[in-house]
């Protein structure tokens, strides 16, 4: 039984890559198999930032929310690029005005 277990556990652990001798975490396309636990726990934590917000999101209000210093726009940029990775994905959709909404 813990063969099994360990084995759902690695099935759901999001996977990883080795890129340029650096390993890295890859983020799944959402899909009927693939669930919310697939995701790294920081795009996890994006995730419930946007659904929990009462419409479309802009970056600056997602950074203040992790606590992020959001007046320097160097801290903004790599959050930025979570948000437009998991747009990407089909976790989230991204407006043309640059805001994100959560994928229903």
């Amino acid at each position: 039984m813990s063969e099994q277990i360990a084995g759902e556990r690695a099935a759901v652990a999001p996977a990883s890559a080795e890129v340029g001798g650096r390993a890295v975490l890859l983020v799944p396309h959402r899909d009927d198999s693939v669930d919310e636990a697939a995701l790294p726990g920081d795009y996890r934590r994006i995730l419930a930032i946007v659904r929990a917000a009462d419409g479309a999101v802009q970056v600056r209000a997602v950074g203040e929310e992790l606590g992020l210093q959001v007046e320097v726009r160097g801290k903004l940029e790599p959050l930025r690029a979570k948000l437009v990775k998991l747009a990407d994905r089909c976790w989230l959709h991204k407006r043309g005005d640059g805001k994100f909404t959560a994928r229903l």
